[in-house]
């Protein structure tokens, strides 16, 4: 964190995944953040044009558990996000048609509340939204930076010309970045920082309260020492000595969450009910997370009431604020064992060793996040949520819930908020070959 320079700071209300990126960058964005079409910036056309994409979008995204059309639908969206296959590696630069119907939605006053806040004053935008960095590269008047939100990315991410663009470009991984490449960004323009995670998670560029976390979070995913009797030198190395402690509570803590859409709420209603007897006896603590959609939050109290009155058994995480969410979401994150999501921008939250349970993945990059975490051996595909009080202990049982989640931290990046600013303040990128410190 830091009050030396401030930035432009835009993203998109789509997802949650783009807003998501953005909140930890809160404390250098000039004035406030701004929000592509929903802001008083924003022209009645412009916010019109943005309500009717993201109409569109999020019946697209929730599509897929509808009886009969579900799958025809949701294809229709797939289709336009697809990522072709990494293999053979060869030149992708070539504009698709995705490209050209974002610059032609451009060029019809998409962004261009944007692009008229931030002509006030001549300062570097950071954006997490793809159409508003090509925006402004066209304009040509700031600096412009691009935060990627998946571990692979459509060519829709990178104007016609790549070569020609200026934008600059946070990758969270080195798949996202060779990737960049085949889109034909060229090298110098590609930061490999990491996705930006909370501060309050980190705690400081040594990763006090990470480490903390995590060492509390290893106590309790590994009950029978399978994983300690591995790895127990390994964990004093990297973590410190003395930080893998006994918590507060034994209780496992296991948190599932939604994206912006609403998507496969009712899993969460499946888990609890699975989860009941735990819960009752208080071996489990399920957290169900709404977001801001009433919606989900109607749908899990309903949930809740129907098993338990109490907070300390199912919580349920929703305010009517984006801002005040993403505040609770990052506190309960603190001492979450388990986290339960379809492999959204939530699966760069391995790097807090966490272990990750994903979901169905919905849509192209959904899939490839997956595939990223597993080859990172961070998470493990859901079984059937019935049979929850199941499986998931038969994992933790074994230490593989310890497992995933030492290997996210070890493997996925956690600097990214650290090193996005490293980058805006200095012009450059220190790189660290460090396990942990990058």
């Amino acid at each position: 964190m830091t009050d030396r320079f401030k930035v432009w700071v835009v993203t998109a209300d789509m997802g949650y995944g783009h807003q998501r990126a953005v909140h930890p960058l809160k404390y250098i964005a000039e004035e406030k953040i701004i929000t592509v079409g929903s802001d008083k910036s924003a022209s009645k056309g412009e916010e019109k044009l943005w309500k009717r994409f993201l109409h569109v979008y999020e019946f697209m995204s929730r599509a897929k558990g509808f009886p009969v059309i579900g799958d025809y639908i949701f294809g229709m969206l797939d289709a336009l996000l697809h990522i072709p296959s990494m293999y053979p590696v060869r030149d992708l630069s070539r504009p698709s048609f995705q490209v050209k119907l974002l610059k032609s939605n451009i060029n019809k006053g998409l962004c261009l509340g944007m692009l008229n806040k931030t002509a006030t004053k001549n300062i570097p935008i950071v954006t997490s939204f793809f159409a508003s960095a090509i925006a402004a590269d066209i304009k040509g008047d700031n600096e412009v930076y691009c935060i990627i939100c998946d571990a692979d990315i459509n060519r829709v991410w990178v104007p016609e010309s790549a070569e020609q663009s200026r934008i600059k470009y946070f990758a969270p991984c080195a798949k996202a970045a060779r990737r960049l490449k085949a889109y034909g960004v060229t090298s110098e323009r590609i930061f490999i920082t990491g996705f930006p995670l909370p501060f309050e998670l980190l705690g400081d560029n040594k990763l006090s309260v990470l480490k903390s976390n995590l060492g509390k979070r290893l106590y309790k995913l590994d009950p029978s020492k399978n994983f300690l009797n591995r790895h127990e030198k390994n964990v004093a190395h990297f973590l410190g000595e003395g930080t893998y402690t006994k918590p507060e509570t034994e209780k496992l803590k296991i948190t599932y969450t939604v994206g912006g859409a609403g998507a496969q709420m009712e899993i969460g209603g499946r888990i609890a009910s699975s989860l009941k007897g735990k819960i009752l006896s208080n071996q489990v603590k399920l957290v169900l997370v709404a977001g801001i959609r009433s919606d989900v939050k109607d749908y899990y109290l309903k949930i809740k009431n129907d098993i338990t009155q109490d907070d300390d058994q199912i919580e349920i995480i929703y305010s009517e604020s984006l801002d005040d969410y993403f505040n609770k979401f990052n506190k309960n994150l603190h001492d979450t064992d388990v986290l339960w999501t379809k492999p959204s921008e939530l699966s760069f939250f391995s790097a807090l060793g966490i272990p990750i349970i994903i979901t169905s993945p919905i849509g192209s990059q959904e899939k490839f996040n997956a595939k990223w975490l597993y080859e990172i051996q961070a998470a493990m595909k859901q079984e059937n949520p019935d049979y929850t009080d199941q499986w998931l202990f038969e994992l933790l049982k074994g230490g593989r819930l310890a497992a995933a989640a030492w290997s996210g931290f070890l493997n996925a990046r956690k600097m990214g908020s650290y090193k996005i600013i490293e980058v805006l303040e200095n012009g450059k990128l220190d790189q660290n070959n460090s396990a942990v410190m990058r």
